[in-house]
């Protein structure tokens, strides 16, 4: 079977079927420099994660066929082969305060409460997302999919208290600069409906006295004509 790695053919034993096994058998027989992430090998630690004729997949969960084109993750910075730079993990994290800020002492966390956050809760932090996304492509300060989601996840969590840091952290390079393309969704390997997460934090900043930034502009920006008709005379060409 043969297999091409960052523009590199690779023939390997008919009998793997595993992408993440093809890796480590690359590794063994043929290349021993081959570089490439993995850890937990069950679909759990996000490590793994390539594209697959462009598709964004772990490896370690992939099924192979011959011919497959195996690539790094885009959007991200190159350290060998298949292995990227995963700074922005954290640089995002902390960048939307996606994370418990002040706890609330006096909650009570009821099963309800767990399950409103629970689909979120599953993220594993593999950057399929951000090697997916458009925006994040064409503006590294775009907070991004999987930060964006998780601060989603803790303003739904009852033991947060400090909502509206979060609120002021995604306004700017965040929600409002969203496509809402849902490729993000399409790839991630947890079925999180990262759109849709998004898309709920738009209204919900909207509930809290936000507004799309580009929006405002636009509208204030625009000559509906109406002027001229409350002068004495409508031009619906707004000259």
């Amino acid at each position: 079977m043969k297999l091409n790695i960052n523009n590199t053919d690779y023939t390997i034993d008919e009998k793997i079927t595993n992408l993440l096994d093809a890796f480590i058998y690359i590794k063994e027989h043929i290349n021993k420099s081959f570089s490439f992430s993995y850890g937990c090998k069950s679909g759990n630690c996000g490590s793994c994660s390539v594209r697959v004729n462009n598709i964004e997949s772990l490896a370690c969960t992939t099924n192979i066929k011959s011919l497959d084109e195996i690539l790094p993750l885009k959007n991200l910075p190159i350290v060998k082969d298949l292995i990227v730079d995963n700074q922005n993990i954290k640089d995002k994290l902390k960048q939307s305060f996606a994370f418990l800020s002040t706890l609330n002492q006096d909650s009570i966390t009821t099963q309800i409460d767990v399950d409103k956050i629970d689909i979120e809760s599953s993220c594993i932090l593999c950057n399929s997302c951000y090697s997916s996304c458009p925006v994040y492509e064409v503006n590294s300060n775009f907070i991004g999919p999987f930060a964006l989601t998780r601060v989603y996840r803790y303003l739904n969590d009852t033991k947060e208290l400090s909502s509206k840091s979060k609120l002021d952290a995604i306004q700017t390079n965040g929600v409002w600069d969203c496509t809402l393309c849902g490729a993000c969704s399409i790839v991630c390997p947890q079925s999180i409906d990262i759109k849709n997460d998004i898309l709920k934090l738009q209204n919900f900043s909207v509930q809290n006295g936000y507004s799309n930034p580009l929006f405002s502009s636009s509208s204030n920006n625009f000559n509906s004509g109406f002027d001229q008709f409350l002068s004495g005379g409508f031009n619906p060409n707004g000259f």
